[in-house]
């Protein structure tokens, strides 16, 4: 466990809406060794990006983290408060956001962008 970055076990994040329960990560497991660059790729809709908000914990209402675990280089994300989510954000951990034209820079690399 010395070598993980991020471990992610039995996370959920569902919107809770007046049609329904969407369960947009449901039982999702993820384990990130240091020094491994990941990218998440799936359909649309398939929960990329609230897997994202949720390690970030930026999910919006009505959605809300509702089961799991994330660890980050050994603390707990979902038990951290708000200040000490701000110095992980952005600082550690950062999102790539869907519209590629607002997020990234087309003079640099995508390395360059993931190590930025």
């Amino acid at each position: 466990m010395g070598d993980e970055l991020l471990n992610i076990r039995g996370l959920r994040t569902y919107y809770f809406t007046r049609v329904g329960t969407m369960r947009a990560v449901d039982g999702v497991d993820l384990h990130v060794r240091k020094g491994e660059t990941v990218g998440l790729v799936g359909e649309s809709g398939s929960g990329k990006s609230t897997l994202g908000l949720s390690i970030l914990r930026l999910v919006p209402p009505p959605g809300r983290i509702v089961g799991g675990e994330i660890l980050f280089d050994g603390r707990d994300l979902l038990g951290l408060n708000d200040k000490e989510m701000l110095e992980v954000r952005g600082r550690r951990i950062s999102m790539i956001f869907q519209d590629p034209m607002a997020s990234l820079n087309p003079l640099m690399r995508i390395g360059d962008h993931l190590i930025e």
